[in-house]
């Protein structure tokens, strides 16, 4: 009887053992890590229909806003890609992805920082002087939150939303033609971090995100930053991946930027446009060393 129950744990063991590849796969990080939970957060006991607003005109007002959105997706297609023309697409070398002529521009960004675990900095977006540009502000503050769990704190954060098309499904910026991110912005001398969001294959890579440099000169002059995609490299919840591999630019979700220098006081980040170009100059693919699971002798 002992032998019976245990045949299928052997015969896995000796598939794992003729295919290791795939037990990698597996244990990399969705058996280690389970879902994130901020330190003194308690744990919700509510089922998944408990958190859904049942409501008669709220339906109705989800069912115009889609079938909108599902009109537009159906005639964008006769145009081209985006709703542009398609010799206009393939000609491109340049495009404004986000700018900020206008109040509805700030709706599609997010803004948080360490209060949301009970930490003391904050973090506010508005218009620049000329309701031309983005003017992201606050105070920097390393004090901890008194939850007796949570030791580091100090950060502030803005980012892109996710990009729905009808019926709440993901949409994606494809970035695949071009290989420059560009920004115009002009700050106060402190370094920040971008970080690039992009679709993952698995579900256990959510927090997977690609994060670069932005050292900002501080003083009135503007500044044009070009940074390849090739430069970013991978991290998950905050720690440097040892296997790195490119950006997949056609599957990009969200941009964000995020500052924690551990300097305390206030801050501020104007940004007038960010879009991305093609530089034919910059040939290289991908600027980190790529491990190989099984190198070749």
């Amino acid at each position: 009887m002992s032998s019976i129950l245990h045949l299928p744990s052997m015969r896995l063991l000796g598939c794992l053992q003729l295919q290791p590849h795939l037990f990698r796969h597996v244990v990399n990080r969705s058996v280690t890590q389970g879902e994130y939970r901020r330190p003194g957060k308690p744990r919700e006991d509510k089922f998944p229909w408990e958190k859904i607003n049942f409501s008669f005109s709220k339906g109705l007002d989800g069912i115009r806003k889609h079938m909108t959105l599902l009109k537009t997706e159906f005639f964008q297609r006769w145009v081209g890609p985006q709703g542009k023309p398609i010799m206009e697409h393939m000609l491109e070398q340049n495009q404004v992805v986000w700018e900020f002529r206008g109040a509805e521009s700030l709706e599609e960004w997010i803004v948080s920082s360490d209060r949301e675990i009970g930490g003391q900095s904050e973090a506010y977006l508005k218009l620049g002087r000329n309701n031309n540009t983005c003017f992201l502000y606050g105070t920097l503050r390393l004090a901890p939150p008194k939850d007796g769990e949570t030791r580091y704190s100090g950060y502030c954060s803005m980012r892109s939303r996710q990009l729905l098309a009808s019926f709440d499904r993901k949409k994606h910026y494809d970035w695949s033609s071009f290989n420059t991110l560009h920004l115009r912005v002009r700050g106060d001398g402190r370094p920040w971090m971008i970080n690039l969001a992009a679709e993952t294959y698995f579900s256990h890579q959510k927090d997977d995100i690609y994060n670069y440099f932005l050292y900002t000169r501080g003083g009135p002059y503007w500044q044009d930053v070009k940074i390849p995609f090739s430069k970013f490299f991978l991290t998950h919840r905050g720690r440097i991946q040892d296997d790195q591999h490119p950006l997949w630019l056609d599957k990009i979700n969200t941009i964000g930027f995020t500052l924690g220098d551990k300097a305390v006081g206030p801050f501020q980040l104007e940004i007038d446009y960010i879009g991305v170009c093609k530089d034919y100059a910059h040939t290289e693919e991908f600027a980190y060393e790529l491990h190989k699971r099984n190198p070749e002798v």
